[in-house]
């Protein structure tokens, strides 16, 4: 199925000014061949600001947009196209008729982050190929080499382990302790864009089920990937729009990921206390096995979109 675009645009939203003073100038060369000049750092700054782009369809035919959020120590090419060259998520709900916005949350990516400890606190956390192999269930703790052919995955993975160097290409800088700020983003976005189908991953994932439950006349519809985490249930909460949450596998036997699991499961009980239609995929209980945390990347990524998709069909109550 093809698609035609009437525009694709850019946008930066939310931050705040933010002013320095008493830091020290520095001389710094920076052009190739240039003269060393004088860096004055003092002075203002944009800080807390969140890069989103739109791509909008000619003959869009769904009323509401998809937005796509990603996890921790990543950014919005997570849903572009795969490590190994397949079409992502983005393809797949343009394709299904939806307007798509991808964002690079607060401090990733083309949003940009600050000076430390200035401005943010704490210097950022990087991510090394060691720790996601275990925490991305590619494999066992131990089972990363530097060496390709020594690397040891689970039997079954369906991640395309060939482009997983590739993959590492993509992880940016993090910082711990920005959920705030990167909330109040977030919460700009849908004020900016109206009405919406939020999809998050991971980390993106506990940020699309605070939305909604802080902006239900906002988020009309919730997907959560793999979220690693969810917020503390308002106790004024009423009913929420539809939720769906989607594991992938290898969650019980991992003991991080199995406390993120039970943290979500208590709060899908809460959502439901409310009133509110919530789905649990668990896809090793169907006998799909091999999905890693990143099921938009596997080899059955565009099967787990549909699926995404048709869920949406079924509870769009918003047509017309």
């Amino acid at each position: 199925m093809t698609f035609k675009l009437k525009n694709i645009v850019s946008f930066h939203i939310g931050g705040r000014n933010v002013s320095l003073s008493g830091r020290a100038k520095e001389v710094r060369r920076l052009a190739q061949g240039g003269t060393p000049r004088e860096i004055d750092p003092n002075g203002d700054y944009q800080s807390g600001q969140m890069y989103v782009q739109g791509y909008l369809q000619e003959n869009s035919r769904h009323r509401l947009p998809v937005l796509l959020w990603h996890g921790g120590g990543m950014t919005g090419v997570n849903w572009e196209t795969t490590p190994d060259g397949r079409p992502g998520w983005l393809h797949h709900f343009l394709e299904a008729g939806y307007d798509v916005y991808i964002s690079d949350a607060v401090e990733r990516g083309r949003s940009g982050w600050n000076a430390f400890p200035d401005i943010y606190a704490d210097a950022p956390l990087f991510r090394t190929k060691n720790e996601a192999w275990d925490m991305f269930r590619l494999g066992e703790k131990d089972g990363y080499h530097t060496n390709h052919a020594l690397r040891v995955s689970h039997p079954e993975t369906l991640f395309p382990l060939e482009s997983f160097d590739q993959f590492a290409c993509q992880w940016v800088p993090r910082w711990a302790d920005h959920e705030m700020l990167t909330m109040s983003a977030y919460r700009s976005l849908l004020e900016k864009i109206g009405p919406a189908i939020v999809i998050g991953h991971s980390q993106g994932g506990g940020f699309a089920l605070k939305a909604a439950q802080e902006c239900p006349e906002l988020v009309w519809a919730t997907v959560a990937l793999e979220p690693s985490g969810a917020p503390d249930m308002n106790a004024s909460a009423g009913k929420s729009h539809p939720h769906l949450i989607m594991w992938g596998d290898h969650i019980h036997t991992h003991r991080i990921w199995a406390g993120y699991r039970k943290t979500v499961d208590r709060y899908v009980s809460q959502l439901r206390e409310h009133s509110t239609t919530v789905e649990v995929i668990d896809l090793p209980k169907e006998g799909v096995r091999g999905n890693t945390h990143f099921l938009m990347m596997d080899r059955n990524a565009r099967t787990l979109a549909t699926r995404v998709i048709d869920w949406l069909d079924g509870i769009a109550t918003w047509r017309g």
